[in-house]
């Protein structure tokens, strides 16, 4: 069974960073992407970051780009969204998704399509300003 558990999110004040974890569990096949997605009251999901597991690939859109970074730990299966500088319109439910049900860079594409198998249970970010 695949599951996915975050951690990291909570309060900070604008300017500062927080990490998000992602713990996966389960996976089978070595080829997969991680995606963290967000949500906001009253807005739509956006994808802030893929990163896929065959060589290290990442993504950030330009929302994002230069304060998001994603990483990853194999020895403890987890994936890691590193947040810096962060601004009072990034306070969201943050979220890490894997596109799973894919080969080979389909996964990352899958993941840049903001299309996933499986979801975390979501944490909380706010930031203050």
């Amino acid at each position: 069974e695949v599951q996915l558990v975050e951690s990291g999110g909570g309060l900070v004040q604008a300017g500062g960073s927080l990490r998000l974890s992602c713990a996966h569990s389960g996976f089978t096949y070595d080829d997969y992407a991680i995606g963290w997605i967000r949500q906001a009251p009253g807005k739509e999901r956006e994808g802030v970051s893929c990163f896929y597991s065959r060589d290290g690939s990442t993504y950030h859109p330009d929302s994002v780009k230069g304060r998001f970074t994603s990483s990853s730990d194999n020895a403890t299966n987890t994936v890691y969204l590193q947040m810096d500088n962060l601004q009072p319109e990034d306070t969201a439910v943050y979220y890490c998704a894997a596109s799973y049900f894919c080969s080979g860079y389909g996964c990352y594409e899958a993941c840049m399509a903001n299309s996933y198998d499986y979801w975390s249970q979501g944490t909380q970010v706010t930031v203050s300003s």
